[in-house]
């Protein structure tokens, strides 16, 4: 029986708590292959009697809503081939405000690796910064339209001790809440990494279906 030796960055990977409670809630994927061509326009801001805009204060969402049941059981067995659909939640200080799920297997020498994460600020404004930060730190990126109010998606290749790994990042934001997905993947055989294609569509496949589990839940 052949014994699969993983490159050191990916073993840590494997540990879904140890990696994302070193990283917090920092973005890991630089500059990449653009994912869509358009920006989704943003939804207009609500008016008071008086006429002024009240995007500042505005606030629809209320909770993070529970990261592992936002992605369907069929998406997961399609995107990370192996992994159990009840995921793992990684420990939060506030799980109203900030939660995330992960998902990762190895089957035969493919491995595959998926974080959504909800994040909850105090206003649509401050949810638009945040994005516009985020966004600006990893350029080469391209919009993702019809998702929230805006969204992003940027893909990178890494290579360690002659492996690839391919990982794309989502963000979206959506009133005043923030969703981010991160999905990567490596084949330890042929030390080769999935397509950017194949890794941009199943992030923004996920983003997309976190959004949607974001907007049926609870509201403010």
């Amino acid at each position: 029986m052949r014994t699969l030796s993983l490159p050191l960055a990916l073993t840590a990977r494997i540990s879904p708590v140890v990696v994302l409670a070193a990283a917090g809630w920092a973005l890991t994927s630089p500059a990449a292959t653009p994912a869509a061509e358009k920006e989704s326009a943003p939804r207009s801001a609500e008016k008071s009697p008086s006429g002024e805009s009240t995007a500042a204060v505005s606030k629809q969402y209320a909770a993070a809503p529970a990261p592992c049941g936002s992605i369907a059981a069929a998406t997961l067995k399609s995107l990370v081939p192996g992994a159990k659909t009840a995921g793992k939640e990684i420990p939060s200080t506030d799980t109203a405000l900030r939660r995330t799920c992960s998902w990762n297997a190895l089957k035969g020498y493919d491995y595959r690796w998926l974080d959504v994460s909800f994040e909850i600020t105090e206003s649509a404004d401050a949810a638009a910064k945040s994005y516009k930060d985020n966004i600006s730190e990893k350029s080469g990126g391209g919009a993702v339209p019809g998702v929230g109010d805006a969204g992003y998606s940027v893909v990178n290749l890494t290579t360690e001790d002659k492996q690839q790994t391919r990982e794309g990042v989502v963000i979206v934001q959506a009133s005043n809440a923030l969703v981010t997905v991160t999905y990567n993947g490596s084949d330890f055989e042929s030390k080769k990494a999935p397509s950017t294609d194949e890794i941009n569509k199943g992030a923004i496949k996920a983003a997309k279906e976190a959004v949607a589990a974001l907007e049926s839940g609870q509201k403010a």
